[in-house]
């Protein structure tokens, strides 16, 4: 593992106009990776635009990847771990012992979530295939990251598919996530690192929701 770049390592403030312009300043970050057989995901849904302006940039094809919060049972709010395609999941220890929280509880959600996650990549992707990871460069692109736990699990998730190398870029998060993330990606691009982190949207001037429609916009919308 690589880990952090030394765009990561560095304590910086920054604010973007909106997920483009944040995509814009990863690809810059990125640019060694432009003509490698590489694969841009984007986590839905606020990666994806995110994904796109690296994917352009970088010239490489995109696709969407996504990862579902498991809630805790009678507290869907607070999550105890998350679930990512292709099966990857994340499971917040800790929090499950101090909980309480049952095998049989968790089970059902990873369940739920398995079954909610697939109709969302059909809405996404429609009959389309996954694309093919094995031996190529995989480039998780997401909006930000808070905790971490739904890009960890997929890192793991990618790192199943056997890609050559699994990437993680944001525009924004804890320096402890980042840190924790460069223990299994192999590197780890996090453009701002604000010491007053609280939220992903505190860097985005126009953090707006995006929609579903806008997801399948731009995955339809050629990158190369």
């Amino acid at each position: 593992m690589s880990g952090w770049s030394g765009l990561a390592r560095r304590n910086v403030k920054r604010v973007y106009r909106d997920r483009r312009e944040a995509g814009e300043v990863l690809a810059g970050e990125l640019a060694s990776y432009r003509g490698r057989d590489l694969v841009v995901l984007g986590l839905a849904r606020g990666g994806v635009p995110v994904g796109w302006q690296v994917a352009h940039a970088l010239r490489a094809p995109l696709d969407v990847f996504l990862v579902r919060k498991l809630g805790v049972p009678q507290w869907q709010e607070l999550a105890m771990g998350a679930l990512a395609s292709g099966g990857g999941v994340v499971i917040n220890d800790s929090l499950v012992r101090s909980l309480g929280i049952r095998d049989e509880d968790i089970d059902d959600a990873i369940a739920r979530e398995t079954e909610e996650l697939h109709r969302r990549e059909r809405a996404y992707r429609g009959d389309r295939p996954p694309a093919d990871l094995q031996d190529r460069i995989a480039v998780l692109v997401d909006d930000g990251i808070a905790t971490g736990a739904s890009m960890m699990a997929a890192v793991r998730a990618v790192r199943a598919q056997r890609p050559a190398q699994v990437i993680v870029a944001v525009p924004v998060g804890p320096a402890s996530a980042c840190t924790e993330l460069a223990r299994e990606a192999d590197d780890v691009v996090c453009a701002s690192t604000p010491p007053g982190f609280e939220a992903v949207g505190q860097v985005f001037e126009d953090f707006h929701q995006v929609s579903d429609d806008e997801v399948r916009e731009l995955l339809a919308a050629p990158t190369v």
